[in-house]
């Protein structure tokens, strides 16, 4: 028998997901349905390419809608307060620099559901993340690269 996945994440990403699962319920799974119905209404489905859009969007969302509620079911929040105050960790944000003169860089280590880089968060299964949690504050850090050399970084701080 095989385990359930769990999803780590924030409980602020886990109520990103339930907010966007209501309303894929409440309003897009709503007018998907209206739009069938009114393509359905220009008789043969065969040749309809308002129909079969409309299909093909409940599918999509209706997959959607399986995938938020089996990440929500089996979401692992992350508690950042089970580790020392300087120790990265999920749900902490790091600053660190690349060495020897780089400008510092501050990221939030969140599970892999709620990365996003561009706005500062990336997934504890990233190279970065992983060489950087359970390291503290004035480490440094051998971060291997996916062409296979390293860079050193120097964790500068980290905070809740």
């Amino acid at each position: 028998m095989s385990e359930e996945k769990t999803y780590p994440m924030t409980a602020e990403g886990r109520d990103k997901l339930q907010l966007e699962l209501e309303d894929l319920i409440a309003n897009q799974r709503p007018e998907i349905t209206k739009r069938i119905q009114i393509a359905r209404s220009y008789g043969d489905l065969s040749e309809n390419s308002e129909y079969q859009s409309a299909k093909d969007e409940q599918a999509f969302v209706e997959g959607r809608i399986q995938t938020l509620k089996n990440m929500i079911d089996n979401a692992e929040i992350i508690d950042s307060n089970a580790t020392a105050k300087d120790e990265v960790s999920l749900g902490k944000t790091v600053t660190f620099k690349e060495l020897p003169n780089e400008e510092p860089e501050t990221y939030a280590i969140v599970g892999s559901v709620e990365a996003d880089p561009l706005a500062g968060k990336i997934s504890n299964e990233s190279p970065m993340a992983n060489a950087l949690i359970g390291k503290k504050v004035g480490e440094t850090v051998a971060v291997p690269l996916p062409n296979g050399i390293s860079i050193d970084v120097e964790i500068i701080n980290v905070t809740k």
